[in-house]
């Protein structure tokens, strides 16, 4: 069907049917790679997600984005029929994000395919939780009931076929180019450093673009399995739109969930490499626990948190620091949760949070136009929020970090660094080349 605009008001006129039921198995990869898009994939604590096919479609621009997709997400939750027997996980949801910039986002290469906002209803959603698997379909338009029923009928049959097959591995990496150059790096972070002591920035975010061609196809199913091998505690998301490439990650950072009236969120910032033995992985947790720059930059990001939940909340509880350990690299962590005062859409959140401090900066506005001003690419997708939501506004949101973009022969990975006082150019440029390795090291 044709895409429907957040600011159409005949998306409330659309018949969605839904239609489910349990399965044996759940052959996520060779379900992926069948031939369809858009497709996307989830993986979060004993929660995996594999979708393909678009029943239905929101896309938005402009600065009313958020509002205008929560607007056409509502409406088309509100005409979807679904059996009441269907179980919470296996109940449709959309699936999407957002770019990271606000109304200058003209999806461009890497980004062909990818605009400001995009969602999709899945004709076709895998889910796995703890040991149980749902098969969900979806149509619409008149005939709806049919078609879902037929859909259903059809991949119930087909999984039972789809095999899978061994991993080639990584497809290895031929060439490589860096934007900006060390030197170039150093020129920025001089000049960001410059503003803080002025006193125009308090903190900024500043990102590379690592611009890789590949030695042979990738497939971005296979890297998703290996990624939630090594990085099972991390969010692990892909999308393909409906032309263009793949953006994928496995992202440590939380932008935030919202289940009924309770909210759950973190401040990430602050970053170390991991040790070679046990007894250097703990001195360097140690002394990124004692380190006054990490400690200011992630106090930074977790009183701004608080600051955007205070509108919407009757209480929020800000936790211990600790430190998130991660395969290549470690961060300080502080999580956050908030009881809401009214029902609240989990994108009405989405739009308060992004960008938090940990991928923008402070003061909001400012950091922002330090970083269109500085940086050489566009951000597109990387750092924004990217997830799911449901027919009663709860879901959950990453920040695309730790993330690519890429096509059969080339990838674009993207990662970035907080600036502030005594921020050191040649020490935040080997943090990003650590913030490289978790794509890098499925590339290569």
């Amino acid at each position: 069907m044709e895409p429907l605009r957040g600011d159409e008001t005949t998306v409330g006129e659309t018949t969605v049917v839904a239609r489910g039921c349990r399965l044996e198995r759940a052959p996520v990869r060779a379900f992926l790679e069948t031939d369809a898009r858009p497709r996307f994939y989830w993986a979060a604590g004993t929660e995996s997600i594999a979708a393909r096919g678009s029943a239905a479609t929101v896309t938005a621009d402009g600065e009313s984005r958020f509002a205008d997709v929560r607007t056409a997400v509502e409406a088309l939750f509100e005409g979807c029929s679904v059996p009441d027997d269907l179980p919470s996980a296996a109940r449709p949801r959309l699936f999407g994000g957002f770019a990271f910039h606000n109304g200058d986002h003209d999806g461009a290469s890497p980004w062909t395919g990818f605009p400001s906002a995009a969602f999709f209803l899945p004709e076709v959603q895998v889910t796995v939780r703890d040991e149980d698997a749902w098969l969900t379909t979806a149509a619409t338009g008149p005939d709806a009931a049919a078609e879902a029923a037929a859909l259903l009928d059809d991949w119930r049959d087909r999984l039972d076929t789809l095999s899978g097959r061994e991993s080639p591995g990584p497809p290895g990496i031929t060439r490589r180019e860096r934007t900006p150059t060390q030197a170039g790096w150093r020129d920025q972070v001089g000049a960001a450093l410059e503003s803080v002591a002025r006193g125009d920035l308090q903190k900024v975010v500043l990102a590379q673009s690592l611009r890789v061609a590949l030695a042979s196809d990738l497939s971005v199913p296979d890297v998703m399995e290996r990624l939630s091998r090594t990085y099972p505690d991390c969010y692990r998301f892909m999308l393909s739109p409906e032309a263009g490439g793949t953006f994928f990650g496995a992202t440590p950072e939380r932008l935030v969930s919202v289940r009924g009236r309770t909210v759950r969120t973190e401040a990430l910032a602050g970053s170390t490499g991991r040790g070679d033995t046990p007894a250097e992985d703990e001195w360097l947790a140690a002394e990124l626990l004692d380190s006054e720059k990490d400690r200011h930059e992630q106090k930074l990001v977790a009183d701004a948190i608080r600051d955007q939940l205070g509108p919407f909340a009757t209480t929020v509880r800000i936790g211990d620091r600790t430190v998130r350990r991660l395969a290549t690299v470690q961060h300080l962590r502080t999580s956050i949760t908030a009881e809401l005062g009214t029902d609240e859409h989990v994108l009405s959140l989405v739009e308060a949070l992004h960008p938090t401090p940990a991928v923008g900066g402070l003061p909001p506005d400012a950091a922002l136009r330090t970083i269109r001003e500085t940086e050489a690419f566009d951000r597109g997708w990387y750092a924004a929020p990217i997830g799911w939501v449901d027919a009663a506004g709860n879901g959950t949101f990453a920040v695309g970090i730790r993330s690519a973009v890429a096509t059969d022969r080339e990838a674009t990975l993207f990662a970035g660094a907080g600036i502030v006082e005594d921020s050191d150019p040649d020490r935040e440029w080997d943090e990003v080349q650590l913030k490289y390795r978790p794509i890098l090291d499925e590339l290569e």
